[in-house]
């Protein structure tokens, strides 16, 4: 350990690991949008109002159940269900229909519902700042790197990353619906040939999606102040992370997350003024080198 400490700052050691909690929200939020955009072809730009209201439903629960530390637990159990219901009324009232039209109409909705979404959000917790608790066990600080003090939420959306990516792997690649999904996002006509139920199927995929983004929602929420707005830098980022990941690759949504996050980190510690262009700059490199994506597209 003595070693990294000389070859690297303890400082800087600090600041990979909140790149890397900053990575597993961004992970999370990018995979569920990866999934919907591979299977069902929708650029679903409602999908960063689903991860506010997801952060504002956990402020919610949380003060329902008395908003001291414990009750983060009951938002985070309760909190992506209750997005994975707004999206299942959603796709079953509207989408169904549309999913043969072009893609700017289906662009062009998802923007119309994000708006909806921010009405919405405005007109039930209005527009002052709300605030999560951090839950008990994981409140305070680690010393890290000879005493550098470490968020311990921040260390539990570490060990969340991984779970969630190893989850969605065995969901995609070894389950039925995981299967069906990608065989009808390569061809869809022949999928409901063999009797399968193609708009139920989309219907699992997306519902699936949005709790993502629901979850994200809920693990953002006691490290940041909840409000109105939140969901506009996050979309962005989460489309450019899926776009230099490759289409519909969890693991490329992770690699990607890893790219984003790290360099926003490292670049506001190295750079201030201009770290918030970093990230950016990394995902403008990695398309001149690979314009397809780091990794292949599953779908």
């Amino acid at each position: 350990m003595d070693i990294v400490y000389s070859v690297l700052p303890p400082q800087f050691l600090s600041q990979v690991l909140v790149g890397l909690s900053r990575t597993t929200i961004l992970f999370i939020v990018a995979s569920g949008l990866s999934l919907i955009l591979g299977v069902l072809r929708i650029p679903n730009v409602a999908h960063g109002s689903l991860y506010m209201i997801g952060a504002f439903v956990s402020y919610s629960i949380a003060k329902l159940f008395g908003g001291g530390p414990s009750s983060y637990w009951w938002a985070l159990l309760i909190t992506p269900f209750v997005i994975a219901l707004i999206s299942f009324v959603v796709e079953r009232g509207v989408f169904q229909f549309l999913y043969e039209r072009e893609h700017l109409m289906l662009l062009l909705l998802t923007f119309a519902f994000s708006l909806v979404f921010g009405d919405l959000v405005k007109l039930i917790w209005g527009v002052e700042y709300k605030s999560v608790p951090v839950p008990g066990a994981f409140q305070g600080f680690v010393p890290l790197f000879g005493g550098i003090p470490f968020p311990l939420y921040n260390l539990f959306l570490l060990c969340v990353g991984p779970v969630v990516a190893l989850i969605l792997w065995f969901i995609v690649n070894k389950t039925k619906i995981g299967k069906i999904s990608r065989a009808a996002a390569v061809d869809r006509e022949m999928v409901g040939a063999v009797g399968i139920n193609v708009s139920w199927v989309f219907a699992t995929v997306f519902v699936i999606g949005c709790l993502l983004a629901g979850l994200g929602g809920v693990l953002v929420a006691p490290t940041v102040s909840v409000t109105l707005g939140m969901d506009h830098t996050l979309i962005i980022e989460a489309f450019l992370i899926v776009i230099i990941g490759g289409l519909g690759n969890i693991w490329g949504a992770l690699l990607g997350a890893l790219i984003f996050g790290l360099s926003q980190s490292l670049g506001i510690l190295l750079w201030p003024k201009f770290g918030i262009v970093i990230p950016y700059l990394a995902v403008v490199v990695v398309l001149l080198i690979k314009p397809t994506g780091l990794l292949k597209s599953t779908w």
